[in-house]
């Protein structure tokens, strides 16, 4: 199992928010390819990278510092936040970027992940962001009437690399994952599942890759930021599993 560090990009600044609130952060670093270093150093095979204010205004806004990302390391990065359009998409894409996440527009624009997956098959990531198992949308500004699952029910067909499930009570609370959620997510869908939200500890890695061989990695924030997991550790350990 993977073990993913998050890079959250707001006005070009390495932050973290509580539960998606753009008004509660934490501000880690402004040398965000210093960061990026830092997570391959340390063993990331994956680095998830999103763009704040992208996902909050519908287009990229920190591009330039998520090229000095690419640039600056060798392992695969995906990036998600404020990809609306195929043209954003291309764009990261022939830049260097492994996969990108569809959020937002996997819900009200399907001919664009239609047409996304058919152009790059496995390259498009899920994102399915949610509140109380309905989604969440424009940076989580918004929660729709759509259950996680049922999204998960319509696009089996799809050429979907994985499917990142972020619970978002639990982002940013470092009160653990939400399990029960996971577990309906991961039976419900045909895609690698990436797990997202309150991961803190090492135990928490572990319930997550307890949910059996669909589980492709978790993504982890702001434990690593705060010191409260060693992701050298996390990645020897869960290599071990």
């Amino acid at each position: 199992m993977l073990v993913i560090p998050a890079i959250d990009l707001k006005d070009g600044r390495c932050v973290r928010l509580r539960q998606g609130d753009m008004a509660a952060e934490t501000v880690y670093s402004d040398d965000v390819t210093e960061v990026a270093s830092r997570w391959q150093q340390q063993g990331a095979g994956l680095i998830h990278v999103v763009d704040l204010n992208g996902a909050v205004d519908g287009e990229p806004k920190n591009l330039p510092h998520i090229e000095s990302v690419m640039k600056a390391v060798r392992v695969k990065v995906q990036v998600g936040g404020g990809i609306r359009t195929i043209d954003t998409v291309r764009r990261y894409l022939n830049a260097g970027v492994s996969r990108v996440v569809l959020g937002t527009a996997a819900l009200t624009n399907r001919a664009l992940l239609d047409l996304a997956c058919q152009e790059f098959p496995q390259r498009i990531v899920l994102g399915l962001d949610a509140r109380d198992g309905r989604i969440a949308v424009k940076g989580w500004t918004t929660v729709s009437d759509v259950r996680a699952i049922d999204l998960l029910k319509e696009l089996s067909g799809c050429a979907i690399a994985a499917v990142v499930y972020t619970d978002i009570a639990r982002d940013g609370m470092l009160n653990g994952p939400n399990i029960p959620a996971l577990k309906e997510v991961v039976e419900y869908s045909s895609f690698p599942v990436i797990a997202s939200g309150g991961i803190t500890r090492l135990e928490d890695l572990q319930a997550v890759r307890s949910l059996g061989q669909k589980i492709e990695g978790a993504i982890v924030g702001k434990a690593l930021y705060d010191g409260k997991l060693d992701l050298k550790a996390a990645v020897a350990a869960l290599g071990k599993e």
